[in-house]
């Protein structure tokens, strides 16, 4: 027999160790005859019972008749996984469709499969197939569940074969495995402004060079079809042939989510936890900006950038929107609690250049990490800071959510620096959040202008 995974690889783990592979798959029914056989044997020879005899060496020979014939059983089945669908929120189902191909000339017997899944996403699924018969198929699925984001394996699938008196069980085991990945939750949030931010697209207050490609880099061949208009004379006559300029289109505004994943700045864990919120949250800020059209980009308080060091280290557009937003995705879907203890090097990255929207998820801050985060705005288009306080979180769900005079303090000091900083209470919406940060921003805007006129 040959076992197939996932796009139909082939494996067959126990197709050697002979008597000792068969005799391993007897089943307690198997065993209880075998040694029923055996005392059966040794009785009939001490008391000299011919008929006895006879007995026990039936009840002896059946178990091993049915090892025998299992373990030479040569059916070739191959088997496939899909996912539907692989990258699931956190929550959320997902369900799995399992389908068996028997490619020999000979029907099955009763086949058993079992796949192996992680006990977060819930029991082990275990199927019974009846018969299958030369060329044919089965497909069967279930469904898998986790609370928890994350990276889950899923398989290798095996396959038990046993015979019609149940002596003798054989498991064949395929060599191929999936991966599920469940991502944080992700909330609908509103369309807001900030007080006048550029949007993605169209009315953005800045414009750039498109560049088409590597040609366009600098004014590029005449091609059929160019208005003349276009013409760049100065390089037509510096190469000796007609150029054109390149055109103009609307930049993308920028958004950088900001996550701090210090450890000691979040207390609690599960999926209620201040962590696991500011990461949803993250996740939640991103598909927003995204879908309006913004480039984004994910940085944590360690320095590192999503989608990447390369370019500018914001998402691109069209496909690499989608790939940038699958990788960010991922990327919080494993993402863990830092050793660090300081936001300096996320300070680094923000003050190299302007930011545009700044978006941070913030837990504990002592008076340094404060003036830092502080300083931060200075290089943005607006910034908006959600921040969890842990004494806050960690308190039981009938106490009053009251922040502390610390954690109000570090509110004054990001607000002075030019934050909308918003208190984030216990399983606070990140919707209504979401929109009180903009009425405090507008709200500050329209006085802003007041005091100017």
């Amino acid at each position: 027999m040959s076992a197939g995974g996932a796009g139909q690889a082939e494996a067959d783990r126990g197709e050697t160790g002979g008597v000792r592979t068969a005799l391993a798959g007897l089943t307690t029914r198997g065993r209880s005859f075998l040694a029923a056989g055996t005392a059966a044997a040794i009785c009939a020879y001490v008391l000299g019972q011919s008929d006895l005899l006879r007995v026990g060496l039936l009840l002896a020979a059946l178990p091993l008749i049915c090892a025998t014939v299992v373990y030479r059983t040569r059916y070739r089945v191959s088997a496939s996984r899909r996912l539907a669908p692989a990258r699931v929120p956190a929550g959320s189902e997902a369900r799995v469709h399992l389908r068996m191909d028997n490619v020999s000339r000979l029907p099955t017997g009763l086949l058993m499969l079992q796949d192996r899944v992680p006990y977060v996403l819930g029991p082990r699924p275990r199927f019974v197939l009846d018969r299958v018969e030369p060329g044919g198929r089965r497909e069967v699925s279930y469904r898998v569940r986790s609370d928890l984001r994350g990276r889950y394996p899923l398989g290798p699938l095996q396959l038990r074969l046993t015979d019609p008196f149940g002596m003798c069980e054989l498991t064949r085991s395929f060599s191929t495995y999936d991966t599920l990945t469940v991502i944080p939750r992700v909330d609908p949030l509103a369309p807001v402004r900030f007080s006048g931010e550029a949007k993605g697209y169209g009315d953005g207050r800045q414009r750039s060079l498109a560049l088409a490609g590597e040609d366009d880099v600098i004014p590029r061949g005449y091609r059929y079809g160019d208005d003349l208009r276009r013409v760049h004379w100065r390089s037509t006559a510096r190469y000796g042939e007609l150029m054109v300029r390149r055109e103009e289109q609307p930049r993308r505004s920028r958004c950088t989510v900001l996550l701090d994943t210090r450890g000691g700045a979040y207390e609690g864990a599960g999926p209620d936890s201040a962590f696991e919120w500011a990461v949803s949250g993250a996740a939640s800020v991103l598909v927003h900006m995204l879908e309006r059209g913004f480039s984004v980009r994910l940085l944590t308080d360690s320095g590192s950038v999503v989608p990447g060091e390369g370019g500018d280290g914001f998402a691109g557009s069209g496909q690499e929107t989608a790939e940038a937003a699958g990788l960010m995705m991922d990327t919080l879907a494993v993402i863990d609690h830092s050793d660090g203890t300081g936001l300096s090097r996320a300070y680094d990255v923000l003050r190299g250049g302007n930011e545009g929207l700044l978006i941070a998820f913030l837990g504990d801050l002592d008076e340094e990490q404060a003036t830092t985060v502080a300083k931060m705005s200075r290089r943005s288009g607006g910034a908006v800071a959600f921040v969890l306080d842990p004494d806050i979180w960690v308190r039981e769900a009938t106490d009053v959510p009251r922040p502390g005079h610390r954690h109000a303090e570090r509110l004054r000091m990001l607000r002075e620096g030019g934050w909308t900083a918003l208190s984030v209470p216990r399983g606070g919406a990140l919707n209504a959040l979401w929109q009180q940060a903009d009425r405090e921003r507008s709200g500050l805007a329209a006085l802003s202008g007041e005091a100017t006129r």
